[in-house]
């Protein structure tokens, strides 16, 4: 168990910080337009497919003990190692943004000004990276991660029916208003929140510079199972939070995140709303602080600097001043005025799922390879999730594609 609590992290880091702030927008939408129906099943489904994903960045950073954007530079030549970390890097920029929407926005309920609030949250995450130590950034991070769980007693005093939740996962339905744009921007949304390009260059990144040997890989991917599990219970308690809004014909579709905690005053009472405020801020400031160190992990890998929070400041400046840089222009983007918040938050989701086919095919090519993971190379099964979960989120996003350009195509009633 010591050893445990030693190896203890970053697949609990990289799961509960993938339940950032669009996820739990994306799932609190869900559930007030949907309520507990398809949506429940498909969330642990999702978070399945996560593990898959993570489980292989595991074994590739304790074996190799390199970063995934260095491994890709190494492999398959410059070009793509910096064509990888410029789409994870535009990618990353456009979730911060919606991470400080998320702090913004839970902190909003409690009347604190967006200015505050965003640059309070930039503080922070330079505060915490300053430490110049992994362990300790690490252990600042978890402690704001564990509050993912505060959706849970929401969901609770939401009163969601036993019955209703049991059936969910028998039926899979109903579908209020059928397989159309609007379902299927959820879909992708839904997906977006669970396994995004971050999480591979992160993890594997994380897992190096705590450094994770071979012998680790077990612990590593209770680690990670343990992460997806939380992740999960957060996520579906989010959704069963606002199914009232659904019972109740509450129209959230241009909720902005601070909405919904308000609508939610009248069915979980002023405390559970401020439990549901406080969550979006959790979510919004665990991935702000792992997505920008991810940004700067690949930025150090490709660029041949060190890669490391281990690094002295003076030493790796162009390392921090990347990681500062992005998580600033992020803050300063979310301050414009009249932005629509929310359906940001849900492109960005989908963005994250149209990237992430290309992402997993270099990661099954580097699990493959023998000649740098020897016995610890993907084996058949792991091969048959892998590829599995890349033909699924191909056929989403053509799916997703088809019904945008085609809105009555697939509708049913």
């Amino acid at each position: 168990m010591r050893l445990f609590w030693v190896l203890l992290g970053p697949g609990i880091l990289v799961m509960l910080g993938e339940n950032d702030g669009p996820s739990m927008i994306s799932y609190a939408t869900t559930g007030a337009s949907y309520g507990i129906g398809f949506f429940l099943p498909f969330i642990l489904l999702t978070f399945a497919m996560a593990y898959v994903v993570q489980e292989m960045t595991v074994r590739l950073g304790a074996v190799t003990k390199k970063g995934h954007a260095e491994l890709i530079n190494e492999r398959f030549g410059k070009f793509w190692g910096w064509f990888a970390m410029g789409d994870l890097v535009f990618g990353n920029l456009l979730t911060l943004v919606t991470e400080f929407i998320a702090i913004r926005a839970g902190l909003g309920f409690f009347h604190v000004p967006a200015a505050v609030s965003v640059l309070g949250a930039f503080l922070l995450i330079v505060a915490a990276v300053a430490t110049q130590r992994y362990w300790t950034w690490e252990r600042i991070v978890l402690s704001f991660a564990i509050f993912n769980l505060i959706f849970i007693p929401v969901a609770v005093m939401a009163h969601p029916v036993a019955s209703d939740v049991v059936k969910a996962f028998f039926t899979w339905g109903p579908l209020p208003g059928g397989v159309n744009a609007a379902f299927m921007l959820l879909i992708m949304s839904n997906i977006g929140a669970t396994v995004t390009p971050w999480m591979l260059f992160f993890q594997q990144s994380a897992v190096v510079d705590k450094g994770l040997t071979p012998k680790d890989i077990t612990h590593g991917r209770v680690d990670t199972a343990l992460g997806a599990l939380l992740a999960a219970v957060a996520a579906s308690a989010t959704l069963l939070a606002t199914v009232p809004l659904f019972t109740h014909h509450v129209d959230a579709s241009n909720f902005q995140g601070a909405d919904f905690a308000k609508a939610l005053i009248p069915h979980v009472g002023n405390i559970g709303a401020s439990l549901f405020a406080l969550g979006l801020f959790e979510a919004g400031i665990v991935a702000a602080l792992t997505i920008s160190l991810s940004s700067a992990y690949a930025f150090g890998e490709v660029s041949g600097r060190s890669a490391s929070i281990n690094s002295p400041m003076k030493e790796n400046i162009p390392f921090y001043a990347f990681l500062f840089a992005a998580a600033g222009i992020a803050a300063l983007l979310v301050l414009i005025p009249n932005a629509p918040l929310v359906f940001i938050t849900l492109i960005v989701n989908v963005i994250a799922v149209l990237a992430m086919p290309p992402a997993i095919v270099f990661l099954l090519l580097l699990v493959n390879d023998k000649e740098i993971m020897g016995q610890h190379a993907n084996r058949i099964l792991g091969n048959v999730f892998g590829i599995g979960v890349t033909i699924f989120l191909i056929l989403a996003g053509l799916a997703y594609g088809i019904l945008t350009i085609f809105p009555h195509l697939l509708t049913t009633s």
